[in-house]
């Protein structure tokens, strides 16, 4: 079984577009990589978290290039206001009048380097806009474009200078992805100049808006079968249960994984979801949004997941 023409084949030719082209200048991170182009077409928001030189804002900023629409960066720090995210009413002497004056939010990629830099106060004004495509500003609402993608780079916690994310924003990402260090190869491709920042000015988009917001529409028809949407439900209630859980998968949190699994076939050329798309991703899908309360033999979020699915039936397909 595989994807239907037309619809359904746009987002597995946008999609490989996307990993074709972004690899151009990310080299040696090929998972990272889908995984991000997948968190697109599913129309979800992606935070990478690494420690600083690991290529965090190369792979955000060759993935915002790649989509041919509005670009805007914004640099976390501690003094950046709610306001320098979703713009502010200004006050127009000579016409007496209130003029709003968009903020970067209003574009089709929005990176965010650097998020943890910004106070929880500033965190939160990203909330409305990454769940509902609008913000709202002195009692007015405004609607985000259609195709709209928060790339999110995080340092470590023990960096100087940092905040925690609320809960409520670490909820709103999709995946949360750490780099790592790439292969021996790819560093010395790196070093030779064959990729990296310095061919990032080079690197120009290879799809449009309307086709980036088609494929968006294709990934959500693609099929998931009741066995394996018993599987997700499953896996939300084991770890609500589960001793070393004081706060597990919501329902949004599955929604998003369910979208993301979509993406994920359809990359694989595929118009269902398995139940392997599900074990594959559910680690980088739900990971940052459970709490642990410190029970067990659990180091992660990731391992626990991994330990719980091990244990849970998998249904055919």
């Amino acid at each position: 079984m595989t994807l239907a023409p037309p619809a359904a084949s746009l987002a597995l030719d946008v999609g490989t577009a996307l990993v074709t082209n972004v690899e151009r200048v990310v080299r040696g991170k090929p998972w990272a990589v889908r995984m991000a182009v997948a968190t697109v077409l599913a129309g979800g928001h992606l935070l990478i978290e690494d420690a600083p030189g690991h290529g965090k804002t190369l792979l955000a900023k060759a993935l915002a290039r790649s989509i041919d629409g509005v670009f805007r960066r914004v640099q976390g720090t501690p003094d950046l206001l709610p306001t320098d995210l979703t713009g502010v009413n200004v006050f127009r002497p000579a016409s007496g009048t209130w003029e709003f004056r968009p903020g970067p939010l209003f574009a089709n990629v929005v990176v965010i380097d650097e998020l943890n830099r910004a106070t929880p106060r500033t965190q939160s004004a990203l909330l409305e806009a990454m769940e509902e495509r609008q913000i709202t500003v002195d009692g007015t609402t405004y609607r985000l474009p259609e195709v709209f993608v928060v790339v999110a780079t995080q340092n470590p916690m023990d960096h100087v200078g940092t905040f925690p994310l609320v809960e409520g924003q670490r909820d709103r990402f999709s995946v949360v992805l750490e780099l790592g260090h790439p292969g021996s190869e790819a560093e010395r491709g790196l070093l030779l100049g064959d990729g990296g920042a310095a061919n990032l000015d080079s690197l120009a988009p290879v799809v449009d808006q309307a086709a980036v917001a088609a494929a968006q529409r294709a990934v959500r028809s693609v099929h998931l079968a009741p066995a394996v949407a018993d599987y997700v439900v499953a896996l939300g209630a084991a770890t609500r249960r589960h001793a070393a859980v004081a706060l597990g998968q919501s329902p949004r949190a599955s929604l998003s994984l369910v979208q993301l699994a979509k993406a994920w076939a359809s990359l694989a050329g595929r118009s269902f979801v398995t139940p392997d798309d599900i074990r594959t991703l559910a680690p980088h899908a739900l990971a940052h949004r459970l709490l642990l309360n410190g029970g067990g033999d659990f180091r992660t979020a990731a391992a626990l997941i991994g330990r719980v699915l091990g244990e849970l039936p998998v249904p055919p397909g």
